[in-house]
């Protein structure tokens, strides 16, 4: 069905949102879209932090002993 939408269709859309909505309404949606894309861009790139440092603290349990005995080979 929206896959013979085309150029003039989506053209003839706009319009109408334009009409229906006006200018102002539209330009501060389109503002709060942009602020919550970077709000997700950001915690996402937090997220990644987070895990960084968290692996980077991960302690190596292995005991001294073991780490000195030669491994098998399997």
């Amino acid at each position: 069905m929206l896959n013979n939408i085309g150029l003039p269709g989506l053209l003839l859309i706009a319009v109408v949102v334009l009409v229906l909505f006006g200018r102002g309404k539209i330009s501060s949606l389109m503002g709060e879209v942009g602020k919550g894309i970077s709000s997700f861009k950001k915690g996402i790139n937090e997220g990644k932090k987070e895990l960084e440092d968290q692996a980077a603290a991960a302690k190596d349990v292995t005991p001294q002993e073991e780490e000195d005995k030669p491994r098998p080979r399997i």
